[in-house]
């Protein structure tokens, strides 16, 4: 099947088996290895990108389901210049990451919170990030940085 897709601003029609997943399609067709396959699942999130601005989880997702889409991935977010999305700075400064193996879904996941609303209740924050697992238990440091980039920090 042909399917056309736009992931991080660039056109893109790959021949695809109907069975092949939006992650597969990413990392295997596109080399774009950020998005990353950890349960292969749907129950960690390390596969999390943004789909027409929406969070999906790219391991359960279809690729035809997704003809005409526009994708963006962790490579998908800085600048040209390569200046840091603030999402992807204040994970940075905040020390929102420790192995970084889920990092790029966090943030994927973060940028699409903030496009949704950050709750203002902390417990409200963490239940909306409940789909991103984090085996070093970095989560109050990604707390911290969605609340920095959302513009929200105390400290």
């Amino acid at each position: 099947m042909a399917v056309s897709v736009t992931v991080n601003g660039a056109g893109h029609t790959l021949e695809v088996e109907a069975r092949t997943t939006l992650l597969d399609a990413l990392r295997e067709r596109l080399g774009l290895t950020g998005t990353k396959k950890g349960c292969d699942h749907g129950q960690c999130g390390a596969c999390t990108v943004l789909v027409d601005g929406a969070r999906v989880l790219s391991c359960l997702t279809l690729l035809v389901m997704r003809d005409g889409s526009q994708i963006t991935t962790i490579e998908g977010l800085a600048a040209a210049d390569g200046d840091l999305h603030p999402m992807q700075r204040a994970f940075v400064e905040c020390d929102g990451l420790q192995c970084g193996f889920c990092t790029s879904g966090q943030i994927m996941s973060a940028v699409g919170l903030l496009a949704e609303g950050v709750p203002d209740d902390d417990g409200a924050l963490k239940e909306a990030m409940g789909g991103n697992l984090c085996r070093c238990g970095a989560y109050p440091n990604i707390v911290t940085a969605i609340r920095r980039a959302a513009g929200r920090d105390s400290r």
